[in-house]
């Protein structure tokens, strides 16, 4: 017996994609022209910010007002004495007891002055980052997954480092940078009833918002900006200099936290597909009505009344990634990842240019995909990597070499 989600028709064939109109960043509602910074930032930016909260990720919420820190443990030995390690949980509300996230921080041991990190939230707990021992194991729950050592929903000691692969730690501190992430589970458990125990319930009172405004998408995004919060008061970290990075689903987050924390100073999207870079109106791959069916938690309840009918959606993934300007703003795909529409990702870069050209920013520079690992463009930046579905060494270099770019640092030869 077929699925719903089996039911659902899917495209891989590049010539039956059928013509799609996109919304105009640059068009208002009663039809005038954005011609200026000005006008984007005090009149079509908040707009638009708007409809993707009304139509797709719901409500955001802001920072709890008794939110605090505890340093759990610093090891300025950690890597073989090449890094600093630090853990810290971040409460939400006041009491040792209150919901919180736990954020793993590594910072490069030779750093003579405050230090540019990269953030994101990972998948299956902090231990899986890096097989440092010294890691704390989650206490969360997780989902269950033999070979990365995950089962009866709890980690494990044998999860030690079983992701590693995916986030290049030595990498990012040879290259001088520092790196701060936090289990998504601890914000929402990724399962259609994880808002019972995550801070969507838990944290409705404090916040003044209803499970069903937000989703969540919604909430591991809202959970970056609390990691923000924390590295603000890190005086070994410079929080004017935070590239905030997301794979996949937490790719689509990240976007999402970009879009309405303006504090992060560089933005990378890794494959975030569907409901992240990838256009929703282009018919290839993931759709609207497939998302919705597969995760019905991550996006609100109003984003399913487009699942036959996307090309209703008032916005597009396109005018997401403008909501980023004129912050830099990096979009990657994976040749071998159909699902989550390569081209679909890179016309929604392209598509962002006129509102980025209105902050006299540059960006693809071209109007044709690039060949496999062969990145393009400026203060918008884009590559599609041979290969899979996943977050690998290459892509950490590209980043990290555009993050250098930007903030005028000189590492790629060290």
């Amino acid at each position: 017996m077929q699925t719903p989600a089996q039911e659902i028709v899917i495209n891989q064939d590049e010539s039956k994609v059928p013509p799609y109109t996109l919304p105009d960043p640059l068009k208002t509602a009663d039809g005038k022209r954005i011609t200026s910074s000005l006008q984007w930032v005090q009149h079509q930016r908040p707009g638009m910010l708007k409809l993707f909260a009304d139509n797709v990720y719901g409500r955001m919420p802001g920072k709890p007002k008794h939110m605090h820190f505890k340093v759990l443990s610093v090891d300025s030995f950690a890597l073989g004495g090449a890094a600093i390690r630090k853990q810290v949980t971040i409460f939400f509300v006041n009491g040792s007891s209150a919901p919180s996230m736990d954020l793993l921080l590594y910072l490069p041991k030779s750093a003579k002055k405050m230090v540019p990190v990269f953030v994101g939230l990972n998948f299956y707990g902090n231990q899986t980052v890096n097989a440092d021992t010294g890691i704390m194991l989650s206490t969360r729950w997780v989902m269950n997954d033999e070979q990365l050592g995950l089962s009866n929903n709890r980690a494990t000691d044998a999860s030690r480092g079983k992701d590693a692969s995916k986030w290049a730690v030595e990498e990012i501190i040879h290259r001088g940078y520092g790196l701060a992430t936090a289990y998504y589970g601890d914000l929402e458990p990724d399962n259609p009833d994880g808002w019972k125990t995550g801070v969507r319930s838990t944290m409705k009172k404090e916040l003044g918002i209803e499970e069903n405004e937000w989703a969540a998408i919604g909430a591991w995004a809202w959970g970056l900006s609390r990691i923000m919060d924390y590295l603000e008061t890190d005086a070994a970290v410079d929080a004017k200099k935070i590239v905030l990075t997301g794979h996949s689903r937490l790719g689509k987050a990240c976007l999402w936290a970009a879009a309405n924390d303006e504090r992060f100073a560089i933005v990378v999207s890794n494959d975030s597909g569907e409901g992240g870079a990838a256009l929703s109106k282009r018919w290839f791959g993931e759709t609207i009505e497939r998302i919705n069916t597969s995760f019905p938690h991550w996006f609100v309840a109003a984003y399913k009344q487009y699942n036959k009918h996307p090309e209703l959606l008032p916005v597009d993934q396109h005018i997401l990634l403008a909501l980023i300007a004129p912050r830099p703003l990096y979009v990657a795909s994976a040749a071998d990842d159909w699902w989550a529409d390569p081209k679909g990702e890179f016309l929604s870069a392209k598509n962002a240019e006129p509102v980025y050209a209105l902050f006299g920013r540059r960006g693809l520079g071209v109007d044709k995909m690039p060949p496999p690992d062969h990145p393009v463009g400026e203060t918008i930046k884009y590559h599609i990597r041979t290969g899979k579905h996943d977050f690998t060494l290459y892509d950490w270099q590209q980043y990290l070499d555009f993050a250098d770019k930007q903030f005028g640092r000189h590492t790629k030869s060290n």
